[in-house]
């Protein structure tokens, strides 16, 4: 059985604080994405899953989190956010396939 390491436990391991800001990207409901960032990517992704975060998500019920990139700074992760939102589909799904989240064997 796999279990998601949640982004929390990939920068312990890659190095960086844990209270990164992370640059997440969602799978939501009719194919499209949702591009957000959080300290708690996690939580962030049930708040969304519970419609309490953002319009956008509920009314397009995100699916999974497909991606998540950390930053030193709220500020470095705003300007990522800016910047991948401002990408193509295609080029935002290259960017997730980029920061997968890792999966573990137990």
């Amino acid at each position: 059985m796999s279990l998601s390491k949640s982004p929390q436990s990939i920068a312990l391991s890659r190095g960086t604080d844990a209270r990164s800001w992370w640059l997440y990207l969602l799978a939501c409901q009719d194919g499209r994405t949702y591009a957000g960032i959080a300290l708690d990517v996690d939580a962030r992704f049930e708040a969304h899953v519970s419609g309490k975060a953002s319009r956008f998500t509920r009314s397009f019920r995100p699916l999974k989190i497909l991606g998540a990139q950390p930053f030193a700074t709220k500020s470095e992760a705003l300007k990522a956010e800016i910047a991948l939102k401002k990408l193509p589909r295609p080029a935002k799904l290259a960017w997730a396939r980029r920061f997968r989240r890792r999966r573990r064997a137990n």
